[in-house]
């Protein structure tokens, strides 16, 4: 096999198990409407070191780096975004319970 086949399969691979580590976490947040344990630090660490690696893809002209990290950008900020929605500092729509119930009239 040709070493551009082998390296470009390598990227690829490494592209879409990227790409995929994401889709379980949106699926169970949206699933579930609860993000209290996804770490908001960690995330926004994760946006910005993705968005980067698009720019690097760019100003190298490797469109498989940028569009593969961009596809990143788009999951892990939707993961921020759910996050920032359904996490502990969402509010009372996050986390049913006690506190909700006091809430209602009787």
């Amino acid at each position: 096999m040709p070493p551009d086949v082998v390296v470009n399969a390598v990227g690829t691979l490494a592209g879409l198990c990227s790409m995929s580590s994401f889709v379980p976490q949106v699926l169970k947040i949206l699933r579930e409407k609860r993000a209290e344990g996804v770490s908001l630090h960690t995330y926004v660490v994760t946006v910005t070191g993705f968005v980067l690696w698009v720019v690097y893809g760019a100003l190298l002209g490797s469109w498989p780096v940028a569009a593969s990290n961009a596809v990143n950008v788009v999951l892990a900020g939707l993961i921020l975004f759910l996050r920032r929605r359904y996490g502990e500092d969402a509010g009372p729509q996050s986390a049913p319970g006690p506190a909700a119930d006091r809430r209602r009239p009787q």
